[in-house]
């Protein structure tokens, strides 16, 4: 087993996608697996501003995060958090994203951009999403045959 080239094996062909933003949210690198997600080649996205994944109404608190976070270097979701957002694809559709995030620093230790982990969890979300109306339906109509005379 040849190991040399694993590590650039590993993240260009993993099916989570892997999105590498700079300081300024401009995509540094794409990977298959973000291709797969999104719909949008890498040749597509490399040099555009990560707006072409966030929903509209969601881009002004994903930029004062995204701002606050490279002015100040701390990440507020790190260390094994997952981070759960909507995102969309190429085709327009509107889907539920759960991702980890890694800082990347230069020499001197300054944030110079953000490594996205991420992957589709629409399906889960919207199962959960049914569960629950369903528990609320089951409690309601449990109250309503205990109120009963």
């Amino acid at each position: 087993m040849d190991l040399q080239n694993f590590p650039e094996t590993l993240v260009q062909n993993i099916s989570d996608a892997i999105v590498v933003s700079d300081a300024d949210g401009v995509i540094q690198f794409w990977n298959s697996g973000a291709t797969r997600l999104f719909g949008f080649s890498a040749t597509e996205v490399i040099g555009q501003s990560l707006d072409i994944i966030i929903p509209t109404n969601l881009r002004k608190r994903h930029w004062d995060g995204y701002s606050e976070t490279m002015k100040t270097g701390k990440i507020k979701y790190g260390a094994g958090d997952l981070l759960s957002v909507p995102a969309i694809r190429k085709d327009g559709q509107r889907i539920s994203t759960q991702f980890s995030i890694l800082g990347l620093s230069d020499d001197s230790g300054k944030l110079t951009g953000v490594a996205a982990v991420m992957r589709d969890v629409t399906e889960e979300f919207e199962e959960l999403k049914n569960l629950k109306i369903a528990l609320a339906e089951c409690r309601k109509a449990r109250q309503d045959q205990t109120s009963k005379p």
